[in-house]
């Protein structure tokens, strides 16, 4: 039997490195370990937010459709992020090789510690809402208009 494909959205982004290879490998960790991406977005540059870097952003979003549940995404995110040398301390934001986010996991609002989905930052960053809007893959479950 066949499992059922949720729709979901990620966004990614990197400053440090070559910021566009990054993404690319990213995306290709993805395919190989999450689902098909179905759909992506240009790439944006931003400056970093919520920490001082000289360091600026390049953003992307994805639409990915996977079998596995938010938490086994999440976990396999996590692998991806270390395996690309991300290194996670506890000092908060800070530049980075790659960040990938869960925007929306199909219709589920998910509030654990942890995980959180829709991502309850996502509205307030145009780094997300830019490629996000130009995606045109899902709509917020919250919303009855599309993100």
């Amino acid at each position: 039997m066949e499992k059922k494909l949720i729709k979901v959205v990620l966004s990614l982004g990197s400053n440090i490195g070559e910021r566009k290879r990054n993404l690319l490998l990213a995306y290709q960790h993805i395919e190989n370990h999450i689902g098909k991406i179905v759909k992506f977005s240009s790439y944006y540059e931003n400056p970093s937010q919520g920490f001082d870097s000289d360091n600026d952003f390049m953003n992307t979003c994805i639409g990915i459709e996977t079998s596995y549940q938010c938490q086994e995404v999440l976990d396999k995110i996590h692998w991806i992020e270390h395996a690309m040398g991300r290194k996670r301390t506890k000092k908060g934001y800070e530049d980075r090789v790659i960040d990938i986010d869960i925007i929306f996991f199909g219709d589920q609002i998910i509030r654990q510690h942890g995980l959180k989905v829709p991502h309850p930052k996502y509205h307030e960053r145009d780094f997300v809402l830019i490629p996000l809007k130009e995606l045109d893959f899902m709509a917020d479950p919250r919303q009855k208009f599309k993100a």
